[in-house]
């Protein structure tokens, strides 16, 4: 299975590797991009028999990855003769066109243009088509693909053509790492990739001064690119920093608000945390959150602050109807968890490797070698 240390790839790929653990599969995490912190390793190392190995290459919707991709792949090929698995799980898309001898599943958790498309309202630029050229050799390559929601499948269809084998299986969480108070505190709090344009942290910073309750927000402000935004302004935000499993899951417990006016969210596993942790949530107006938390969340417009600002105040100011979205929020979580979430990959892995091999070899990517 691959993944990346960046954001909740890592957490769904740890949730769900530990799930398999439970069943007696092994899992081998091949990790691309930045190195996983301290923290990280820890979580890994308590997933039983996890074989945690990290390849220092870009990942494949960054800056500068194209010289990348190939050194990438020969890593990938070199790994499974190695440890011999049985089904290829990637969690990302171009390296399904590798000449894998086993039966590969991508798994699409975002994409550079569906993202593009939804930030900047506008077609991704034209120094993104080999991107796009390698997503689509890798979803046709695929003997199957998965969505965490049917927004994102859809997606992947409208930006890079039809899509087989696709199926929709929602992320999920233990909810017993998640517990809320007794008593909230009056507080909201936001969690996320700060840096990332998508989570429009700014607009929930503007509104912040107008609540009497403090916004909080935890997440990295350092993209992996290079850039930060950590010297920004944000007046009226206190900012949590990055915090590890037990003190963000303390933070959410507390909170009674979770706030994430998103422009982009293909799932959000942030919010899940939060819904089972018994916050009201207050979320950006999306076709893939609506899927998820329609009659269990507040939606409102990402770019329309003054409407946002209404939201949260009407929720401070009215206890009961703050109580009851909580308790919709936390209800309506109980149907993403681990346990379904596993029942399902189990499924597909099945399916994988029952289907007939392919006699003809994987459609080639012309841009860029991938490896060997």
């Amino acid at each position: 299975m691959t993944a990346d240390a960046v954001g909740g790839v890592w957490d769904y790929a740890l949730e769900l590797a530990r799930g398999l653990a439970l069943r007696g599969i092994r899992v081998t995490l091949a990790v691309m991009g930045p190195a996983p912190s301290p923290t990280q390793r820890a979580q890994a190392t308590s997933v039983q028999g996890l074989d945690l190995r990290h390849g220092d290459f870009k990942l494949e919707w960054m800056e500068g990855a194209e010289s990348d991709m190939a050194p990438a792949g020969d890593w990938l090929l070199d790994l499974a003769d190695h440890v011999k698995p049985d089904v290829i799980h990637l969690n990302g898309y171009a390296h399904a066109a590798l000449p894998w001898n086993k039966p590969v599943l991508v798994v699409g958790h975002s994409c550079v243009l569906s993202w593009w498309r939804a930030v900047h309202d506008a077609e991704a630029p034209t120094n993104w088509r080999p991107y796009a050229d390698r997503v689509s050799a890798g979803l046709v390559a695929a003997g199957a693909v998965v969505a965490p929601t049917q927004a994102m499948l859809d997606a992947l269809e409208t930006h890079y053509g039809p899509i087989v084998n696709g199926k929709v299986i929602w992320n999920g969480r233990n909810s017993a790492n998640w517990q809320a108070r007794v008593e909230k505190e009056p507080s909201i709090i936001s969690v996320g990739r700060i840096w990332d344009e998508a989570k429009n942290i700014r607009v929930l910073d503007g509104v912040a001064a107008e609540l009497d309750w403090p916004v909080e927000v935890a997440g990295s402000w350092r993209s992996p690119n290079g850039g930060s935004t950590e010297d920004a302004p944000t007046a009226n935000l206190r900012r949590l920093g990055q915090l590890g499993p037990e003190e963000l899951a303390d933070r959410y417990g507390r909170a009674s608000i979770f706030a994430l006016p998103a422009r982009y969210e293909p799932f959000g596993l942030s919010i899940l945390e939060a819904a089972m942790s018994g916050c009201a949530l207050v979320l950006g107006d999306l076709p893939s959150l609506r899927e998820l938390w329609t009659g269990a969340a507040v939606f409102v417009p990402p770019d329309e602050p003054a409407t946002l600002s209404r939201e949260l105040r009407r929720l401070i100011a009215e206890p009961d109807r703050l109580r009851g979205l909580a308790t919709a929020a936390r209800q309506r979580a109980r149907g993403y968890g681990t346990e379904r979430m596993v029942a399902r990959y189990l499924d597909v892995y099945a399916d994988l490797v029952d289907a007939p091999r392919p006699v003809t070899p994987h459609r080639e990517i012309a841009a860029v070698p991938l490896g060997r």
